[in-house]
């Protein structure tokens, strides 16, 4: 089965970036779409942006648009997220997921690593 594994997080300020990766197993990219979600204390894991395995749309939630940016390099099997003007809100841990379809529903992803935590702070 698929195998995901997250790094890049930590602390920054607020305006500040980070990048976070999802490493994949080889040939996973190929054939599933890959997205990330957060979820911070007390709140229910949201999709942040995902990317499909066919011709590469991405999707954002409205709260991140303009300032993430989601790509992958099938020839390393990772996928990344750069985050930019990053703000207190952002803070929470961030999984990366796989599944069939793509979009922002938690639900639609089977697979799921085992999160980084980026913070934020003002």
């Amino acid at each position: 089965q698929g195998k995901l594994v997250e790094s890049g997080g930590g602390l920054v300020q607020e305006g500040g970036s980070l990048r976070l990766s999802c490493a994949a197993s080889p040939g996973t990219l190929d054939y599933y779409a890959i997205g990330w979600f957060r979820q911070a204390p007390g709140k229910n894991r949201e999709g942040v942006s995902s990317i499909s395995a066919s011709d590469d749309s991405t999707y954002y939630a409205d709260s991140v648009k303009g300032r993430f940016t989601i790509s992958r390099d099938n020839d390393k099997n990772t996928v990344y997220l750069q985050m930019n003007k990053l703000k207190p809100d952002d803070t929470a841990v961030y999984y990366c997921a796989m599944g069939w379809y793509p979009g922002l529903r938690p639900i639609d992803y089977d697979f799921w690593g085992q999160g980084t935590q980026v913070t934020v702070s003002s």
